[in-house]
């Protein structure tokens, strides 16, 4: 399973439900439901921009047929997740392992106000 995509439109957040992509030889675009994974040359969009999508003058829109629910995780869905979490532990377990045979290595003391990535170390009033 991947994580949600949101709507390819520029300032739309919300959870993209159908994936648009075009025939350029046919002057067509092809709107349909949400692709199974994301796509470089495809778009993907929400209800509201699926709904009031235009195209350029003389293209034709083919529209396919959109699911009333969306679909349920499947057994083989479940399994494929459950799968990754035991990959994702077992590769946890064995990387401190392989590391045992190095010299630790000390962090230099954080300086006032010093930034780490999106974090900032700050000392306590005295």
């Amino acid at each position: 399973m991947g994580a949600i995509r949101q709507c390819s439109r520029s300032a739309c957040r919300q959870s993209a439900v159908a994936t648009l992509t075009y025939v350029y030889a046919e002057s067509t675009a092809v709107l349909g439901p949400l692709a199974t994974y994301a796509e470089p040359h495809a778009y993907d969009l929400c209800a509201q921009h699926a709904e009031t999508l235009t195209v350029p003058r003389g293209w034709e829109v083919l529209r396919l047929a959109m699911p009333a629910t969306p679909p349920e995780p499947g057994p083989d869905d479940l399994l494929a997740l459950a799968n990754a979490v035991r990959e994702a532990a077992s590769a946890a377990v064995e990387e401190p392992q392989s590391r045992s045979h190095r010299k630790p290595v000390e962090a230099p003391a954080p300086l006032e106000g010093a930034r780490r990535g999106h974090l900032r170390v700050l000392r306590e009033p005295s």
